[in-house]
């Protein structure tokens, strides 16, 4: 038959397969980190000496995200394994979508050594702030109601009206 002129896109589906590509190979990576941290968080208090220590890669923001998304799944993470994930990835210097996850972990496993990054998260990013309320509230954990009463208390005055009429309700 007569041959078709090229289409104007033919770049497009390759850049798009490859753009998926690249995605999947990031997403990828993050599972094999998940996968360590699971280990990690396994370990038993008193390591063997001969246990080879995980090394981590350094994951980009969308990355760290799907990672600690991921770790919410996990139903118990101990402080020591918190602690690390801190420490290795930087999280209270990420940007507000990573440090909301974080404070997501914080407030799912009553990490009270971070309760201060919870703090100012609600302070900083109120926007985002108004699901982890709810968090907070739920637990029923006098602590964490303490927290969010007192942050609330300190932003009341700059919340857009509505997100503040919905946390007021929820701290009653």
């Amino acid at each position: 038959g007569p041959s078709l002129p090229p289409s104007p896109s033919a770049g497009e589906p390759l850049q798009r397969e490859r753009q998926a590509g690249a995605e999947c190979g990031l997403a990828r990576q993050v599972s094999a980190e998940v996968e360590k941290w699971i280990r990690v968080n396994r370990r038993p208090r008193k390591r063997k000496r001969r246990e080879a220590e995980e090394v981590f890669e350094k994951l980009l923001p969308d990355q760290l995200v799907l990672l600690l998304e991921h770790l919410l799944e996990q139903k118990t993470l101990t402080a020591r394994t918190l602690h690390s994930l801190e420490k290795t990835y930087h999280l209270p210097q990420q940007d507000a979508e990573v440090r909301h996850r974080w404070c997501e972990l914080i407030v799912k496993h009553k990490y009270t050594k971070a309760y201060r990054d919870v703090e100012r998260f609600l302070q900083e990013d109120q926007a985002m702030g108004v699901y982890l309320y709810g968090e907070l509230m739920l637990g029923e954990d006098a602590r964490q109601q303490q927290v969010a009463r007192r942050c609330f208390e300190l932003t009341k005055e700059q919340m857009d009206r509505s997100s503040a009429e919905v946390v007021a309700e929820m701290l009653l």
